[in-house]
C-alpha cells in the first residue's frame, strides 16, 4: 500500500481553494491514446495532434465582391466591352487587354487583371460594354492567394476541443478525419443506505439519488464515458469494491458522499488502504469535504454527498482535472463578471465560499448580483433558480452595491 499524503486531512488546515486545484492539476496526467475519427463525429473531442493545411488558403486569387474585373490601368475615361463572365466555380480565360469581365464573389480572378470594381459603382450599357468609375484603385476587393494560410501552416493545435469553428475550418483546408484523443473513462458511483433509484418506490428514511444523473449529465457534457457502478451501500467492504472496480476499469473514479469522518463515511479510510489521499480538506463552503488521492495508479476524487456541493466542487475543480486529463491546453479559467451586489453580507465564513446566485439587469441596464435565499447544500432547486456562482472571499463582509465576482454557469457547463 501507498503512503498517505493527506495534505488537507485533520491534522492540518484546510488548502484554500487556489492550493487546492494546484495539488489536483499537478497530479493530472493527460491520456495518451488517440483516434482518428470522421469529422462529423469530432464536435466536442480534444484535438490529439496539430493539424497542418496541404493548401493555400484561398488556392487562388479570386473576388471578395460581385462585380467587373479589370486592369486598373484600362478603367477610364471610355467603357468597356465585357469579353467573359466568371462565375464561382468556372475557370477564367486571360483578360483581354482592354476590356473588363463580369465576375462574381468567389469566382478566380483572370489572369492579366487586377482589381475588382463592385457593381454598384458600375454602369452597365446596353451594347454589352460597362462603363466604369473615373476612379480605379488597383489591388481592390481580390482576395488573394494564400493570404489567410499558406501549405503547411498549423490550422489547430493540438490541445484544442473541437467546437462548431475548429470543424469548418478543418473542413476548409479538405480535411474528412481528425486525430483525437479517446474518450476519458470515468467510473461514478453514490454511496449511502439511503438511496433509491428514481422510479423505485421510497422507503423510510430514503432519497431519490439524484448525484447519480448529475454525474451523468457533468461528464456527458465533457464528452465522457461514464462507467456506472451504481449505489454503493455503507459498509467498508463495499466501498473498497467499488473503488477497486473503478480504478480497475476507468481513468478515474468519482464518487459522491462518504467523505466525511463519521462512522457510516467509509470512502477515505478505503482510499488509504487501497492507495493514498493527496488531499482531503478545502477552505470552502460548499463542500469542504473533498477527497483527492489515487487508487494504485488511477485518480479518484470524493465529493460530499449533498449534490449542491457535489455540483460546486465538480465545477471547480473536477472539470479542470477532467480537462487536463482529456489533454486540454490550457485549461480554462472560468472568467468573472464584476457587478454590484444586490445583497448584504455582514457575517462572512472564514472560508471562500461560493453561493446559487443570478445576474439581474434594470432598466437603466445596471446589473446586479441577487443570491438564492437559502445557504442549504441539498436545495437542488437553487441551481435551477440561479444562472451562475457568486464568489464570496473569505473574512470580507459586503454591503449592498459593493463589487463581487460572478461566475456564469456558461462558463462552468460550456
Amino acid at each position: 500500500m501507498a503512503g498517505t499524503h493527506d495534505c488537507g486531512g485533520t491534522s492540518k488546515a484546510p488548502l484554500s481553494v487556489e492550493a487546492a486545484l494546484d495539488v489536483l492539476l499537478a497530479e493530472a496526467r493527460p491520456i495518451a491514446d488517440s483516434e482518428q475519427i470522421p469529422l462529423a463525429q469530432a464536435q466536442g473531442r480534444v484535438l490529439a495532434a496539430d493539424l497542418a493545411s496541404p493548401i493555400d488558403q484561398p488556392a487562388w486569387d479570386n473576388s471578395a465582391m460581385d462585380g467587373y474585373v479589370v486592369r486598373a490601368a484600362d478603367a477610364a475615361p471610355s467603357p468597356l466591352p465585357v469579353s467573359q463572365r466568371i462565375p464561382a466555380g468556372a475557370a477564367a480565360e486571360p483578360l483581354a487587354p482592354g476590356s473588363a469581365a463580369r465576375i462574381f464573389t468567389g469566382a478566380p480572378v483572370p489572369a492579366g487583371a487586377d482589381t475588382v470594381v463592385v457593381q454598384e459603382a458600375c454602369e452597365v450599357l446596353g451594347d454589352g460594354r460597362v462603363q466604369l468609375p473615373a476612379a480605379v484603385e488597383a489591388g481592390r476587393n481580390i482576395r488573394y492567394r494564400g493570404e489567410q494560410l499558406r501549405a503547411g501552416d498549423t490550422v489547430l493545435p493540438a490541445g484544442v476541443r473541437l467546437g462548431p469553428q475548429h470543424l469548418a475550418v478543418a473542413a476548409s483546408v479538405g480535411a474528412a478525419a481528425l486525430d483525437v484523443r479517446r474518450r476519458l473513462r470515468v467510473a461514478i458511483f453514490a454511496s449511502g443506505d439511503e438511496l433509491v433509484e428514481p422510479g423505485q418506490p421510497l422507503g423510510p428514511g430514503q432519497i431519490y439519488n439524484s448525484n447519480r444523473t448529475l454525474y451523468q449529465a457533468l461528464l456527458t457534457g465533457l464528452g465522457c464515458e461514464i462507467i456506472d457502478l451504481g449505489i454503493v451501500p455503507d459498509t467498508r467492504a463495499a466501498t473498497r469494491a467499488a473503488l477497486a472496480d473503478g480504478a480497475e476499469r476507468a481513468d478515474l473514479v468519482l464518487a459522491s458522499g462518504g467523505v466525511s469522518v463519521g462512522e457510516e463515511d467509509h470512502v477515505r479510510p478505503a482510499v488509504e488502504e487501497l492507495g493514498r489521499l493527496d488531499l482531503w480538506s478545502v477552505a470552502m463552503r460548499p463542500g469542504r469535504p473533498l477527497a483527492f488521492g489515487h487508487i494504485a495508479d488511477t485518480p479518484f476524487i470524493g465529493s460530499p454527498g449533498n449534490p449542491v456541493s457535489l455540483f460546486v466542487t465538480f465545477c471547480l475543480f473536477a472539470r479542470p482535472f477532467i480537462q487536463r486529463m482529456q489533454g486540454l491546453d490550457p485549461v480554462p479559467t472560468p472568467k468573472r463578471i464584476r457587478a454590484a451586489a444586490g445583497f448584504d453580507w455582514p457575517k462572512p465564513d472564514k472560508r471562500r465560499e461560493y453561493q446559487r446566485a443570478r445576474l439581474v439587469t434594470d432598466a437603466a441596464g445596471n446589473a446586479s448580483v441577487q443570491v438564492f435565499p437559502s445557504r442549504s447544500s441539498a436545495d437542488l432547486t437553487s441551481l435551477t433558480w440561479a444562472d451562475g456562482l457568486v464568489e464570496l472571499v473569505e473574512h470580507q463582509a459586503l454591503q449592498a452595491g459593493d463589487s463581487v465576482g460572478f461566475i456564469p454557469f456558461t462558463e462552468l457547463l460550456a
